[in-house]
């Protein structure tokens, strides 16, 4: 009968062991969990902010194919723009109206500012003409305010900035 006694006080010693397990596991879980989701929220704001980086570089391709396309209206310097927040409105609406190489780059200027507003956060953008006359180069400059950076929320976010430069001559 001691041998049964001695059975019985072991195993009911070991009653709460199992129960101190699954806890600690369950703490372990969560905390598991939680990086997890840390991870997961860190990898969508990148996303978020290579998207608007690739939209930049479309957006810059955009406007240096409209030059190609109209090269008399970028040859004479039609194409440059001051920094700018706001797409400005062309008088001829070139989508149903013929226009000159003048006009044709104002409306793409025009066109273009739209998209950019439309793609990425408060864009700002420029395009200056470097070097004048035939052939000439331009630097398209986009800028866009990436608020997915955790560290400057309170201050508005990441000024990001693409430039890229096309030469464009007869």
């Amino acid at each position: 009968m001691r041998r049964h006694s001695n059975s019985v006080s072991v195993q009911s010693l070991q009653q709460g062991f199992s129960m101190l397990e699954i806890l600690i596991t369950l703490v372990i879980i969560a905390v598991a969990m939680l990086g997890t989701a840390g991870l997961q929220l860190n990898a969508l704001r990148l996303n978020k902010g290579s998207q608007f980086r690739t939209q930049a570089i479309f957006m810059a391709s955009d406007m240096a194919e409209r030059m190609e396309a109209n090269k008399a209206a970028a040859v004479a310097g039609s194409y440059a723009l001051v920094l700018s927040t706001a797409s400005s409105v062309a008088a001829t609406d070139c989508s149903v109206a013929a226009c000159d190489a003048t006009k044709l780059a104002a409306w793409d200027n025009s066109q273009w500012g739209q998209s950019v507003i439309g793609l990425l956060p408060q864009a700002s953008w420029s395009i200056t003409q470097t070097t004048a006359g035939n052939p000439s180069t331009y630097s398209i400059v986009i800028n866009w305010i990436d608020r997915s950076d955790v560290k400057t929320v309170n201050s508005g976010g990441i000024v990001d900035t693409y430039t890229a430069t096309r030469t464009i001559g007869n």
